[in-house]
């Protein structure tokens, strides 16, 4: 599996692995009605004209994986990590979150997730990130906001 800058071309395949891989997160709200299926092809090339969208690919070129970041004033802020669900626990998320980090060596890095995201909370601290901040959003969603330093 190939890590790669993505190119404005990927951008509608890597909406449609965000829809497929943000399913599991509904399930956890038992709701579709979360920003990540709800994004439009439009939101992800703002995202990509003003950060880095990385891809992975398999043997056959398809995007399998994917993560963004955006710095601003000596923060990466990460998000929309996603790993294709038949390709889980293979360890690509923590490779893409390696990657974005070389891709802007030396900084503060922040990425939230949900409470009720136990995998993600339990990846990021592997990978060093802390809880700093938490954020009831409604009485059934609360944000955790991690960082590395």
């Amino acid at each position: 599996m190939l890590i790669y800058k993505a190119s404005f071309e990927d951008l509608q395949e890597i909406l449609q692995l965000q829809y497929l891989s943000y399913q599991s997160e509904a399930v956890l709200f038992e709701s579709k009605d979360i920003p990540p299926l709800k994004q439009t092809l439009d939101e992800v090339i703002d995202e990509y004209n003003n950060g880095v969208i990385l891809k992975m690919v398999n043997d056959e070129n398809a995007i399998i994986s994917s993560v963004r970041a955006k710095e601003d004033k000596g923060t990466v802020y990460i998000g929309k990590l996603m790993v294709h669900p038949d390709y889980r626990h293979n360890g690509y998320g923590t490779r893409l979150i390696k990657e974005i980090e070389e891709y802007f060596p030396n900084k503060r890095y922040e990425l939230f997730t949900s409470t009720r995201s136990k995998d993600n909370i339990h990846l990021y601290q592997s990978l060093g990130y802390k809880i700093f901040d938490r954020k009831a959003i409604n009485d059934e969603l609360e944000f955790v906001y991690m960082e590395k330093v």
